[in-house]
């Protein structure tokens, strides 16, 4: 197991508020959780209660593939772009199924049967409108639509956005399944501490205007996905987030809002975590985080 530093000095970058230590239970608990993970794994937590500035943070700094963590900084750019009156909602957007390796520049496509959303390839050689995409994106985590939209702001505007929130450890290379890319190490990557400020942008409503954070969160709510967070949540809680998973890696990061109660934030990211359990892990996290709040 690597490091399980914890990082809540006052004057670690959570905006907008100074941290508070979470209660010692919560502490030891979530120390008993990563370390029930193998030897090989690393896991990292970031938990923030922005009404309190409670903050836990467990490895929060430690880069990852960012797997599709990476498609909630694609929204944003996206929503930035239609907050300049570049993009709208209702435009058609042509669907294709080819790509370019930020590798080589050689051509690449993927494959409906692996990806979650194999029905937005019935569609290839038609047009959907960049709300469909962007919803697919997230709630569907469909990858075709991530590569579209990716394509469409570009990666660099992504990685400028990020920067000027101060996620600076957040870096969007590239779509999905450029595999050239993969092989040689030029990957998306994010750290536990980058997701939960990008989290507390939307919460705050300062993730580009508040209307565009509104929509986002409505976009979120909607997550299709919910064996990470919301398991370890009594039933009906509800969560903005977004789960990622890769070979070796499976995450999720959102927004709790408790119905008698102030939202926090919460962002697990794993490594070397057995499949079959990455996810009950995250929801016993979860479930910990819950019972203390």
């Amino acid at each position: 197991m690597k490091s399980r530093a914890i990082l809540l000095a006052v004057s670690i970058a959570v905006t907008g508020c100074q941290t508070v230590a979470p209660p010692p239970a919560l502490e030891q608990r979530i120390d008993e959780i990563i370390g029930s993970a193998s030897a090989a794994s690393t896991v990292a937590v970031a938990y923030l209660e922005p009404s309190t500035g409670r903050t836990l943070l467990r490895n929060a700094d430690e880069p990852f593939h960012a797997a599709s963590t990476m498609k909630v900084p694609v929204m944003l750019a996206i929503f930035e772009a239609i907050d300049r009156g570049e993009l709208r909602l209702d435009q058609s957007i042509p669907v294709r199924n080819d790509f370019v390796s930020i590798f080589d520049g050689s051509r690449y496509s993927m494959l409906a049967e692996e990806d979650s959303d194999p029905a937005l390839y019935e569609l290839i050689g038609r047009e959907a409108t960049l709300e469909d995409l962007m919803t697919r994106m997230i709630t569907r985590s469909s990858n075709l639509a991530t590569n579209l939209l990716v394509d469409l702001v570009g990666a660099e505007r992504i990685m400028t956005l990020m920067k000027s929130i101060g996620a600076e450890d957040i870096r969007v290379l590239r779509g999905v399944q450029d595999i050239k890319a993969y092989e040689a190490g030029m990957n998306n990557m994010v750290t536990a501490h980058g997701l939960m400020l990008v989290m507390q942008k939307l919460l705050e409503k300062e993730a580009v205007s508040a209307s565009a954070s509104g929509r986002m969160l409505d976009i979120l709510l909607r997550q299709e996905f919910n064996r990470g967070i919301p398991a370890g949540l009594p039933s009906g809680v509800r969560v903005a987030h977004k789960t990622g998973s890769i070979t070796g890696h499976s995450h999720d990061a959102g927004i709790v809002y408790p119905p008698d109660g102030d939202p926090y934030i919460l962002v697990v990211l794993t490594r070397n975590v057995n499949p079959g359990l990455a996810s009950s892990l995250i929801a016993e996290i979860s479930r910990a985080v819950w019972e203390s709040h």
